[in-house]
């Protein structure tokens, strides 16, 4: 057996790694869920936001009836799938808002409509709020990288399986350059 003066610096330095170790995996548990949190929100606003397309489809329907078709089948592509897959889906959506406000451009009429400059107004907020949320959610994602990378946590990091995540590049529709439409 070990002489107490020996065992007493073990016992402390087994109990300080164990308290390290601990802390460091309840970072990457802090951090996991603040990343997901961070989702839900980007989440709530691309719905807010699928929910006002097809009242602003509505609106412009009546000065773009070829154009409508067109964005309404975008629209239907943007159900389910996997992060990823969504995240394509949804770039795909951004694309067709934007082209969908570059038509609205072309109709004085619909642009001075009150109506539409609420829509419009709505989706600017909404865009702001993805934006906001999508800033919040890469800033969650550096620090869980930073902590996957550096050491000693990357040893923790390999053992309970946390891996680096992408940073999520979601485009919006209010923050595209507008395309010139012409129907002549």
């Amino acid at each position: 057996m070990m002489p107490p003066q020996f065992l007493i610096p073990i016992f402390f330095i087994v109990f300080v790694v164990t308290v390290i170790m601990v802390g460091i995996y309840n970072k990457f548990v802090r951090y996991r869920n603040r990343i997901e949190e961070s989702w839900s929100r980007i989440d709530v606003a691309l719905k807010r936001r699928a929910n006002l397309i097809p009242t602003l489809v509505q609106v412009i329907e009546g000065y773009s009836a070829h154009e409508n078709k067109i964005f309404e089948e975008k629209i239907r592509q943007l159900s389910g799938g996997t992060d990823s897959s969504r995240m394509e889906k949804e770039s795909k959506i951004t694309k067709s808002l934007g082209g969908l406000l570059a038509i609205a451009e072309a109709y004085p009429d619909l642009k001075a409509s009150e109506n539409f400059l609420d829509l419009q107004n709505s989706l600017d907020e909404i865009e702001r709020e993805i934006q906001e949320a999508r800033n919040r959610y890469n800033g969650y994602i550096g620090r869980f990288n930073t902590l996957v990378e550096s050491f000693p946590s990357s040893l923790i990091a390999q053992k309970f399986g946390f891996v680096k995540q992408d940073y999520l590049s979601l485009e919006l529709a209010t923050q595209r350059e507008m395309p010139s439409v012409d129907f002549k």
